[in-house]
Protein backbone atom coordinates (compact mmCIF):
# COMPACT_ATOMS: atom_id res chain seq x y z
CA UNK A 1 0.00 0.00 0.00
CA UNK A 2 1.35 3.42 -0.91
CA UNK A 3 2.80 5.65 1.78
CA UNK A 4 0.69 8.50 0.40
CA UNK A 5 -2.53 6.53 0.75
CA UNK A 6 -1.73 5.33 4.27
CA UNK A 7 -0.79 8.83 5.44
CA UNK A 8 -3.96 10.24 3.87
CA UNK A 9 -6.09 7.52 5.50
CA UNK A 10 -4.65 8.09 8.98
CA UNK A 11 -5.43 11.78 8.38
CA UNK A 12 -9.03 10.82 7.63
CA UNK A 13 -9.13 9.03 10.97
CA UNK A 14 -7.93 12.23 12.67
CA UNK A 15 -10.67 14.13 10.86
CA UNK A 16 -13.26 11.71 12.20
CA UNK A 17 -11.85 11.44 15.73
CA UNK A 18 -8.87 13.67 16.44
CA UNK A 19 -7.36 11.59 19.23
CA UNK A 20 -8.00 8.12 17.79
CA UNK A 21 -5.35 8.58 15.12
CA UNK A 22 -2.48 9.48 17.49
CA UNK A 23 -3.55 6.73 19.89
CA UNK A 24 -3.32 4.17 17.08
CA UNK A 25 -0.04 5.57 15.74
CA UNK A 26 1.57 5.67 19.17
CA UNK A 27 0.52 2.08 19.90
CA UNK A 28 1.92 1.05 16.52
CA UNK A 29 5.20 2.78 17.33
CA UNK A 30 5.31 1.21 20.79
CA UNK A 31 4.61 -2.27 19.41
CA UNK A 32 7.23 -1.88 16.67
CA UNK A 33 4.73 -1.78 13.79
CA UNK A 34 5.97 1.72 12.91
CA UNK A 35 9.70 2.24 13.23
CA UNK A 36 10.13 5.80 14.43
CA UNK A 37 13.48 5.33 16.16
CA UNK A 38 15.94 8.02 15.18
CA UNK A 39 13.19 10.34 13.91
CA UNK A 40 11.79 13.49 15.53
CA UNK A 41 8.62 11.46 16.22
CA UNK A 42 10.31 8.71 18.25
CA UNK A 43 8.51 10.03 21.36
CA UNK A 44 5.31 8.46 19.99
CA UNK A 45 6.76 5.05 20.85
CA UNK A 46 7.67 5.95 24.44
CA UNK A 47 6.10 3.75 27.13
CA UNK A 48 3.67 6.40 28.40
CA UNK A 49 2.65 8.02 25.11
CA UNK A 50 0.10 5.41 23.91
CA UNK A 51 -1.61 5.49 27.29
CA UNK A 52 -1.92 9.27 27.26
CA UNK A 53 -3.36 9.31 23.74
CA UNK A 54 -5.66 6.38 24.55
CA UNK A 55 -7.11 8.23 27.55
CA UNK A 56 -7.59 11.33 25.39
CA UNK A 57 -9.25 9.22 22.67
CA UNK A 58 -11.62 7.61 25.16
CA UNK A 59 -12.51 11.04 26.55
CA UNK A 60 -13.16 12.27 23.03
CA UNK A 61 -15.40 9.29 22.25
CA UNK A 62 -17.54 10.14 25.30
CA UNK A 63 -17.48 13.91 24.76
CA UNK A 64 -18.58 13.49 21.14
CA UNK A 65 -21.92 12.09 22.30
CA UNK A 66 -22.75 14.97 24.64
CA UNK A 67 -25.45 17.38 23.47
CA UNK A 68 -23.35 20.51 24.10
CA UNK A 69 -20.38 19.36 22.02
CA UNK A 70 -19.63 21.92 19.33
CA UNK A 71 -19.16 21.41 15.62
CA UNK A 72 -16.01 19.73 14.38
CA UNK A 73 -15.95 22.40 11.66
CA UNK A 74 -15.47 25.25 14.15
CA UNK A 75 -11.91 26.62 13.99
CA UNK A 76 -10.40 25.12 17.19
CA UNK A 77 -11.52 21.51 16.65
CA UNK A 78 -10.90 21.74 12.90
CA UNK A 79 -7.35 22.97 13.49
CA UNK A 80 -6.77 20.26 16.12
CA UNK A 81 -7.85 17.60 13.63
CA UNK A 82 -5.52 18.97 10.96
CA UNK A 83 -2.61 19.07 13.44
CA UNK A 84 -3.29 15.50 14.58
CA UNK A 85 -3.66 14.34 10.98
CA UNK A 86 -0.38 16.02 10.07
CA UNK A 87 1.38 14.49 13.09
CA UNK A 88 0.08 10.99 12.34
CA UNK A 89 0.70 11.27 8.62
CA UNK A 90 4.23 12.45 9.40
CA UNK A 91 4.72 9.36 11.58
CA UNK A 92 3.61 7.08 8.75
CA UNK A 93 5.94 9.01 6.44
CA UNK A 94 8.85 9.01 8.89
CA UNK A 95 8.70 5.23 9.10
CA UNK A 96 9.42 5.33 5.35
CA UNK A 97 11.95 8.23 5.34
CA UNK A 98 9.32 10.62 3.97
CA UNK A 99 8.23 12.65 6.99
CA UNK A 100 7.30 15.83 5.08
CA UNK A 101 5.27 13.99 2.45
CA UNK A 102 3.44 12.08 5.17
CA UNK A 103 2.75 15.31 7.04
CA UNK A 104 1.10 16.93 4.01
CA UNK A 105 -0.91 13.81 3.11
CA UNK A 106 -2.06 13.43 6.73
CA UNK A 107 -3.16 17.06 6.94
CA UNK A 108 -5.09 16.76 3.67
CA UNK A 109 -6.69 13.55 4.91
CA UNK A 110 -7.74 15.30 8.11
CA UNK A 111 -9.51 18.02 6.12
CA UNK A 112 -11.27 15.36 4.04
CA UNK A 113 -12.16 13.35 7.14
CA UNK A 114 -13.48 16.36 9.02
CA UNK A 115 -15.69 17.63 6.20
CA UNK A 116 -16.64 14.21 4.86
CA UNK A 117 -17.33 12.84 8.34
CA UNK A 118 -19.57 15.79 9.10
CA UNK A 119 -21.59 15.24 5.93
CA UNK A 120 -21.72 11.46 6.45
CA UNK A 121 -22.96 11.80 10.00
CA UNK A 122 -25.41 14.61 9.24
CA UNK A 123 -27.02 12.82 6.31
CA UNK A 124 -27.26 9.46 8.05
CA UNK A 125 -28.69 11.07 11.19
CA UNK A 126 -31.39 12.76 9.10
CA UNK A 127 -32.08 9.47 7.31
CA UNK A 128 -32.38 7.74 10.69
CA UNK A 129 -35.07 10.20 11.77
CA UNK A 130 -32.77 12.32 13.91
CA UNK A 131 -31.38 9.43 15.95
CA UNK A 132 -27.77 10.53 16.14
CA UNK A 133 -26.30 8.14 18.72
CA UNK A 134 -26.26 5.05 16.48
CA UNK A 135 -24.63 7.08 13.70
CA UNK A 136 -22.04 8.52 16.09
CA UNK A 137 -21.22 5.00 17.29
CA UNK A 138 -20.92 3.85 13.68
CA UNK A 139 -18.51 6.72 13.01
CA UNK A 140 -16.49 5.68 16.09
CA UNK A 141 -16.30 2.11 14.80
CA UNK A 142 -15.21 3.26 11.35
CA UNK A 143 -12.49 5.52 12.79
CA UNK A 144 -11.14 2.80 15.10
CA UNK A 145 -11.22 0.07 12.45
CA UNK A 146 -9.59 2.29 9.82
CA UNK A 147 -6.90 3.41 12.28
CA UNK A 148 -6.08 -0.19 13.17
CA UNK A 149 -6.04 -1.20 9.52
CA UNK A 150 -3.66 1.63 8.57
CA UNK A 151 -1.15 1.10 11.39
CA UNK A 152 -1.14 -2.68 10.97
CA UNK A 153 -0.06 -2.47 7.31
CA UNK A 154 3.59 -3.21 6.62
CA UNK A 155 5.52 0.07 6.55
Amino acid sequence: MSLYVLAFLIGIVAGLRAMTAPAAVSWAARLGWLNLQGTPLAFLGAAVTPWIFTLAALGELVNDKLPKTGSRKAPPPFIARIVMGALCGAAVGAANQALAVGLVCGALGAVAGTLGGYEFRSRLTRAAGGKGLPIALLEDAIAIALAFWVVSRPH
